[in-house]
């Protein structure tokens, strides 16, 4: 075979493969029912743009673009959708990877699935709430948890006050 096939067979291949991957997207979302539910409509008139793309489409925001990723004050982190309280301040930290970064959720906050918009199993984060995408959690975080929950902040409000 020669080396004009071959390149074409697996450019073939892997424009075949890439859509499949890219469909699985995160287990089960359809199929979830939360506590806070809207219609597709209503949830476009209550989210920006922006939020609607990370929460309700699982997109992710472009690294260091997002104004909570500097936020040092003492408060709580809640969801942008639903207004459910997800992160602590207590729990944040620097994590260098240019996203709102913390080592535990609150309790009742978050929910995990797994992800496989890339081809291989990542765990997802939503909200407990509204099942809206929050970001990825990772096990390269700091102690006590090893944990780094990896958070979109478009998808996250912050309310200042006791953590």
């Amino acid at each position: 075979m020669t080396n004009n096939r071959r390149s074409f067979i697996g450019l073939l291949l892997a424009g075949t493969l890439t859509p499949l991957a890219s469909a699985c997207g995160r287990e089960a979302t359809a199929k979830e029912s939360f506590p806070f539910s809207l219609s597709e409509t209503q949830w476009r008139k209550r989210l920006t743009q922006a939020e609607y793309r990370v929460l309700r489409e699982e997109g992710t925001e472009r690294a260091y673009s997002s104004p909570l990723n500097e936020e040092k004050r003492s408060g709580t982190y809640a969801c942008a959708g639903c207004g459910n309280h997800a992160f602590s301040s207590r729990t944040k930290f620097e994590s260098g990877t240019g996203w709102p970064s913390f080592y535990r959720p609150l309790k009742g906050g978050v929910g995990t699935s797994t992800d496989y918009k890339l081809g291989y199993p990542r765990t997802e984060v939503h909200c407990a709430r509204c099942g809206g995408h929050l970001g990825h959690v990772f096990d390269d975080g700091p102690a006590p948890t090893g944990k780094r929950y990896c958070m979109n902040g478009v998808a996250l409000d912050f309310i200042p006050g006791p953590a």
